[in-house]
């Protein structure tokens, strides 16, 4: 990785949106490491000002706070027209495939993805909307109910929003990890929490969130549930689980994928205070100062970049 400047690309009516700040995330590690084989400017998580629209026509964006989907489809795909463009085998993804990403002054958008933000919003608040919506989607993709059982393994950046996410559901959430610096975290946010070497092989979750971002994680969650139970997958890591997959027939789990999520209740989350984001935040960095940024962040929980 290094810092250079590079000419914009071109975008046909998309807007140019001015970075304010953007964050590091599990992702944007994985990537260095070879994940999705991405070249380019990384960065996905990001809040800031659209600037200008490559179009002829004005758009009330134009001056706007704003945050971005991450992925933009073909827009002419079976998956574009269901609404999941996220699938569409065309699609290009902010910093992650085919599209240079929020680690820059600037990055470009079609106005769709972009979603205006409340002026309460405060903008290092606002940089966790994208994490904060990939946690919202597990409550699309699961039935959870009061009372159930549920195990984030993982006590990262991303584990401690899913955790909070999950809470206003009712149902019993223990953060499970092996930090006690980011454990505490999680007890000042109201969590339960467990070391995972004192889960064992319990047998009795009803779900688990693999948040990881390590091969081991999936094996230890299959571990955790009852039968019947579920495992949502949040991690991406560059590299192979080997997994004994007879259990998962004998006791019929459910192992489902999850990756980005819905906006609009992320935004609102935040707004609420429901999901407090301050005590994940270990340091803001200038753009220049990347490598010390990404150093902190291998060992830390969130780190901002400001261009």
């Amino acid at each position: 990785m290094e810092l250079r400047d590079v000419p914009p690309p071109s975008r046909q009516n998309e807007c140019r949106v001015r970075v304010i700040l953007a964050g590091i995330c599990g992702t944007d590690l994985q990537i260095l490491n070879g994940y999705t084989g991405f070249e380019g400017v990384p960065g996905h998580e990001f809040v800031g000002v659209v600037e200008d629209v490559s179009s002829d026509a004005d758009s009330p964006l134009v001056g706007c706070r704003v945050v971005g989907e991450i992925n933009v489809g073909c827009g002419r795909c079976k998956w574009c027209h269901g609404g999941t463009k996220e699938h569409c085998p065309a699609r290009s993804v902010l910093g992650i495939r085919r599209r240079f990403g929020a680690f820059a002054e600037y990055l470009w958008l079609p106005s769709s993805n972009l979603h205006v933000l409340p002026e309460s919003l405060d903008e290092s608040v606002a940089v966790f909307v994208e994490p904060t919506a990939a946690a919202c989607q597990i409550l699309t993709q699961t039935d959870m109910t009061r009372g159930d059982d549920v195990i984030v393994l993982g006590d990262g950046r991303m584990g401690l929003i899913i955790g909070q996410v999950l809470a206003t559901t009712c149902a019993q959430v223990t953060i499970a990890g092996k930090h006690e610096n980011k454990l505490e975290v999680a007890r000042g946010l109201g969590l339960n929490v467990a070391h995972v070497d004192s889960l064992g092989g319990s047998r009795k979750v009803d779900l688990v969130v693999d948040a990881t971002g390590r091969p081991d994680g999936l094996p230890i969650a299959l571990k955790l549930l009852r039968p019947r139970g579920t495992v949502v997958l949040k991690s991406t890591f560059h590299g192979e689980t080997s997994l004994l997959l007879w259990p998962t027939v004998v006791d019929e789990f459910k192992i489902i994928g999850s990756r980005c999520g819905p906006f609009p209740p992320a935004i609102d989350h935040l707004v609420s205070g429901r999901v407090d984001t301050a005590p994940l935040i270990a340091g803001t960095f200038r753009l220049e100062d990347y490598e010390t940024a990404f150093e902190v962040a291998r060992n830390q929980l969130k780190v901002l970049l400001q261009p």
